[in-house]
């Protein structure tokens, strides 16, 4: 699937077979009543869905703004909004027959998630992920080798997501016995027209209980983007409805004006990236560079093809938080409310911070709170 001139596949052509084949059997299964019909019993009854929606009252009176609403995916089993996608992936892997599961992951919660979804359904799993992250982020890591999974240090490049997925894909072309559990909105078609199907429940969820909870839709509604899973997942059932302010935020590392930052869109160079065409961190003679952010889910040199649609078209503003504004919004909804969020949705929380007095107190904010902090203490310690 094309959006305007991003997505498509950018692959060989032994490649667009296995795809097509993928491609055929997902609209065949969520075509399926009983494969959708499996697929809500485990978001329910394994992963404890629905999130809550809270009102933030404590974030709300410091930003004396906006009342602010957190979208609750931190609850989720495994802690993040990952594992949506994960069921619905491996259960097509295994309708497929395919038994052996492949996956990459940067902060570890894909990684976490996808193991623990091929335990629950018996498949084999080997999880990619780059050295520098498996350094960051070993309590996850420890929690995929004991789920079962196959964990492949990738120490190539910058050792981080990209990395992890270039090994992955290169992978996926070897084996064609091989299932690719992609983790974000990203990659070729059919995967981000996949992991939207499988995340969409975030934002049909919380669009049914902002209208329970305040009789209206939100003025706006806010997730961070790396990839872009979490916020296609929220922002989908918002698209079509046009006085719905809709933000996505980046990595902006230690800064914009520097090389260390992990702003694709901001960086407004349009490529050939993991099969898709999209906006990516790109120097003037096309080379890929290196993507940086504190947080290991962010630090993707690209970004999802819908979500390169959605900035050209303009329904959806890009802007970009810095490590330092992350790791201050980190410590202080921890402060205020009791909730310690992953370093990913603590940028969504600090750009909350700096839009809530543009609306007025009567307005609603949704801020999807992608994952829970707990792996990310090593990091904030050591600062």
């Amino acid at each position: 699937m094309n959006y305007g001139e991003f997505g498509g596949q950018y692959v060989p052509q032994a490649i667009k077979e296995k795809l097509e084949y993928v491609e055929k059997e997902f609209n065949s299964a969520i075509q399926d009543e009983k494969f959708v019909e499996e697929y809500n019993y485990y978001l329910k009854q394994y992963v404890g869905r629905p999130s809550p929606l809270y009102y933030a009252k404590n974030f709300t009176r410091y930003c004396d703004g906006a009342k602010i609403y957190l979208k609750r995916e931190d609850l989720n089993h495994t802690g993040a909004h990952k594992i949506n996608n994960s069921i619905g992936q491996a259960l097509l892997a295994k309708r497929m027959g395919l038994n052996h599961v492949i996956a990459e992951t940067g902060a570890g919660q894909h990684g976490v998630a996808t193991a623990t979804v091929c335990s629950l359904l018996g498949l084999k799993c080997t999880i990619f992920m780059g050295a520098e992250d498996i350094r960051r982020q070993h309590v996850n890591v420890e929690k995929m080798h004991l789920l079962g999974a196959d964990v492949v240090s990738v120490t190539r490049g910058n050792a981080t997501l990209k990395e992890a997925v270039d090994e992955a894909l290169e992978y996926f072309v070897d084996n064609q016995e091989a299932f690719y559990l992609i983790g974000s909105a990203v990659g070729p078609s059919p995967y981000p027209e996949m992991v939207k199907y499988f995340q969409k429940v975030i934002g049909e969820e919380a669009k049914s209980q902002v209208l329970d909870q305040e009789n209206k839709l939100p003025e706006a509604v806010v997730a961070c983007v790396g990839g872009g899973s979490n916020s296609i997942g929220l922002f989908a059932s918002f698209l079509e409805d046009k006085n719905v302010d809709i933000y996505g935020v980046e990595g902006a590392g230690l800064g914009l004006n520097t090389d260390k930052h992990a702003s694709a869109i901001l960086n407004d160079k349009i490529g050939i990236l993991h099969g898709m065409k999209t906006y990516m961190m790109q120097d003037d003679k096309g080379n890929v560079k290196d993507a940086y952010s504190i947080s290991a889910g962010l630090d993707y040199p690209g970004i999802g093809p819908e979500h390169a649609y959605l900035h050209k078209t303009g329904r959806v503003y890009y802007d970009a938080v810095t490590d330092a504004e992350a790791v201050e919004a980190f410590k202080l909804l921890t402060r205020l409310e009791g909730i310690i969020p992953a370093l990913e949705s603590s940028h969504a929380i600090a750009y909350v911070i700096k839009i809530a007095k543009k609306y007025k107190k009567e307005d609603v904010i949704i801020v999807n709170l992608s994952g829970r902090g707990d792996k990310d203490f090593n990091t904030i310690l050591n600062l």
